[in-house]
C-alpha cells in the first residue's frame, strides 16, 4: 500500500464506501449537512481548502486501486500540530488491517515529511473498531480542550479525542 495525494476522481470510489447514514455521521460529523454525498460535493467541500498549505487529501491505494482516504491539516500557524480526519478504507476491506496501514503511514509521512511534532484526531465512541484501530497504531486517549458531544440523530455522541507524539 502506498499514499498520495488526494485527485478529484477519486470522490466517486469514495463516497460509494458511505453505505448509510449513521456510517456516513460518523465519518464526517456535521461537516457536510446532507446525506447522501456524491462526488462532486465531496470535491466541491475540498475545492475550498486549494490554495490552502495547511490542507492535506491523501488516499491510500494497492495494486487493486483506491482502499482508503483521509485528510491532514495542520491547527496552528507554526504548523507543529497536525490533526487527521475524514479516515474511510473501502468496507470491502474493513477488519483486514488496511485502515491499519494507512494510518502507519499517514503517521510517518506526517512525522518524517510535514514535520508535525503531535497529530490529533477525534473519534466518536460509538465507533469501536476505527478506535481499536487508532489505538494498534499508537494513537493515545488525550484530554479534550472542551468536551465534544454532538446531536445525532436525536442521541448525543461524544467524541473521543487522541493523540500521538513522535
Amino acid at each position: 500500500m502506498r499514499l498520495r495525494p488526494y485527485k478529484a476522481c477519486d470522490a466517486k470510489e469514495i463516497v460509494s464506501w458511505i453505505g448509510n447514514e449513521r456510517d456516513f455521521r460518523k465519518w464526517c460529523a456535521d461537516r457536510y449537512e446532507a446525506y447522501p454525498i456524491s462526488a462532486e460535493d465531496m470535491n466541491e467541500h475540498y475545492n475550498r481548502f486549494a490554495f490552502d498549505d495547511s490542507f492535506y487529501q491523501m488516499t491510500a491505494f494497492d495494486e487493486n486501486g483506491i482502499v482508503g482516504h483521509m485528510i491532514m491539516r495542520f491547527t496552528d500557524e507554526k504548523k507543529s500540530m497536525l490533526r487527521f480526519g475524514f479516515v474511510i478504507v473501502d468496507n470491502k476491506r474493513r477488519g483486514m488491517g488496511v485502515g491499519r496501514q494507512m494510518m502507519e503511514l499517514a503517521v510517518r509521512y506526517a512525522f518524517d515529511i510535514l514535520k508535525a511534532e503531535k497529530i490529533t484526531l477525534g473519534v466518536f465512541e460509538n465507533n469501536i473498531p476505527a478506535y481499536k484501530c487508532y489505538k494498534a497504531v499508537g494513537f493515545r486517549d488525550a484530554a479534550p480542550e472542551e468536551e465534544g458531544i454532538y446531536q445525532i440523530f436525536g442521541e448525543q455522541w461524544k467524541c473521543l479525542e487522541l493523540e500521538l507524539l513522535p
